[in-house]
């Protein structure tokens, strides 16, 4: 089955039926705590019924792994593909109105994130799409991207996620790498912000609080290695997870192993 069309749907269908409810006070009324832990607003159920609902008009048999409603099979083969999904990633912008918010979209044949095939990541606002498929490279808007070739921190734009959970444990390692960086960057929606390093507008992105789910950042994880960046643990092994809602991922990616070893050395 050819996916990337079906999940390129998905983000638009998504991306329509949001865009009404951006920056208003309906986006913000909360449905309790979904799957991954966080509270579930408006805005998100929009999103994920308006994904469903693109899946079962092309006939598409998958399980959904959601950070919204967890997992859910779709479809009379629903175990042949895995489609794992943060249907609005950036939901406080989206509700604040900050313009920096994405759906993640990435299909399987196993629920573990090595085994990712395809993936999507929309720029909701913005229109802009990254996508890849495994061995195929990475494109935006269907032209191929590359990451940057910056190799010093001095030079680096770097985002860092600076969310305070845990940040004791995490506060010395972080600021060795702030000490060295010129231009650190958070912008609140990491699966975009992977996409920045894929493309080159920035050079690395690094989340080492244990915090981020996996849904969050499964699709932008095979767009950044396809684009030819590194995307990698703390300790310098590949990121092998499952591929659930409420599994947590620490990492960093960056433009080429010059700049990842140099980041990986400071948080040593």
């Amino acid at each position: 089955m050819n996916w990337l069309p079906i999940l390129k749907k998905c983000s638009q269908k998504i991306r329509k039926d949001i865009l009404p409810f951006y920056n208003t006070p309906n986006a913000s009324i909360t449905f309790g705590r979904g799957a991954g832990g966080d509270q579930m607003k408006k805005i998100d159920l929009i999103a994920e019924k308006a994904l469903i609902e693109v899946l079962e008009e092309n006939k598409a048999s998958c399980t959904l792994i959601s950070e919204e409603t967890g997992t859910k099979e779709i479809g009379s083969h629903p175990h042949e593909y895995y489609l794992t999904t943060d249907p609005i990633d950036g939901t406080t912008n989206a509700t604040r109105g900050i313009p920096f918010i994405a759906t993640s979209l990435a299909i399987s044949k196993t629920p573990n994130l090595q085994t990712i095939q395809a993936a999507v990541v929309t720029d909701l606002l913005h229109n802009i799409t990254y996508t890849a498929q495994k061995g195929k490279g990475a494109h935006k808007n269907n032209k191929k991207i590359h990451p940057s070739t910056t190799t010093t921190l001095e030079e680096a734009v770097v985002g860092v996620d600076l969310a305070t959970y845990k940040v004791k444990h995490t506060s010395n390692q972080i600021t060795r790498v702030l000490e060295k960086t010129r231009h650190p960057r958070h912008l609140g929606a990491n699966a975009l912000e992977l996409c920045y390093v894929a493309d080159g507008t920035t050079d690395a992105f690094i989340d080492i609080r244990g915090k981020l789910r996996v849904t969050d950042m499964a699709a932008a994880h095979l767009i950044v290695k396809e684009a030819g960046a590194v995307m990698l643990t703390p300790q310098g092994g590949e990121i092998n997870v499952p591929l659930t809602p409420t599994q947590k991922v620490s990492f960093i990616a960056a433009a080429n192993t010059t700049l990842y070893e140099t980041i990986k050395k400071l948080l040593a």
